[in-house]
């Protein structure tokens, strides 16, 4: 049995899927990208300021989940250029605590929207 998880306070989808399904005790949370959910408007100014409106998004879908950012397990960022790891790596980094997911960082030939980059989750419901 799995349940849809959607929140106003995350982008709304932009193709057909939706922001998390949980199955099991795992909430699998789609591929966030730097979309304000107030505006539509697309943070790409810089790259510490879209990572961090993508870890704001996937913290969003996480609390209507009643998860934070100590249930994930596992994470997937895709990034446009490996020039930029580094600085998502930095941002990336504030939002945890101890206990770091499993993680893999992959350098694409392109994003939805042109952004630089893309970040996923897997959260457990401990």
């Amino acid at each position: 049995m799995k349940e849809v998880f959607n929140t106003a306070q995350a982008p709304a989808p932009i193709g057909p899927y939706n922001q998390a399904i949980k199955a099991g005790p795992f909430l699998f949370v789609s591929g966030q990208i730097a979309l304000v959910p107030a505006t539509g408007e697309l943070v790409t100014h810089e790259i510490e300021a879209e990572t961090r409106q993508v870890m704001e998004n996937i913290k969003a879908v996480l609390t209507h989940a009643g998860l934070g950012f100590g249930d994930i397990v596992k994470t997937t960022i895709f990034l446009r250029t490996m020039d930029d790891f580094s600085r998502v790596n930095s941002i990336y980094g504030e939002y945890f605590e101890s206990d770091y997911p499993a993680r893999e960082t992959v350098a694409v030939a392109g994003l939805p929207r042109n952004v630089n980059v893309e970040i996923s989750v897997t959260a457990y419901f401990g």
